[in-house]
């Protein structure tokens, strides 16, 4: 019992690195095991598509958790999607290399970066989750997200 309490309290500690994987337990999603670092990285290469037609708000769904920091967004569209960006207020990015029909995934907002490498943080209400957008194929759809 006193060896699973210590690797749970090492587990958590690793957790806490700013450099390190945004999540003690690591994601589904292959392509989502990266370092914060990484997600920094790629968000600063990202723009927000305003001017980007719009899309049709069926094709996702999303529903968010203040508490565990993480939004989970399903593909609801009858295809396999690729090179996808999730933008949260349209300035936080995280890119979803490739994203199966009917599949959930589980993003947390540590994953979320600006293009200047802040993380997606709620602030205890002052920066709200207010929208939730995913860019692809040359379009903008917006995504209805609930809190759960």
């Amino acid at each position: 019992m006193k060896y699973l309490v210590l690797l749970a309290l090492g587990l958590g500690l690793a957790g806490c690195s700013t450099d390190g994987v945004v999540s003690v337990i690591p994601n589904p999603d292959g392509n989502l095991n990266k370092s914060s670092t990484e997600f920094a990285a790629d968000a600063a290469k990202r723009n927000f598509e305003a001017d980007a037609p719009r899309g049709d708000s069926t094709q996702a769904r999303g529903e968010y958790e203040l508490m565990s920091k993480r939004l989970d967004v399903v593909n609801l569209s009858n295809q396999d999607w690729n090179n996808v960006e999730v933008w949260i207020n349209h300035l936080y990015v995280v890119y979803v290399p490739e994203w199966k029909n009917m599949v959930d995934e589980k993003l947390d907002f540590t994953m979320f970066y600006d293009r200047d490498g802040h993380h997606f943080e709620t602030l205890g209400g002052r920066n709200p989750l207010q929208t939730v957008e995913i860019f692809h194929d040359g379009k903008l759809y917006p995504v209805t997200a609930t809190a759960e």
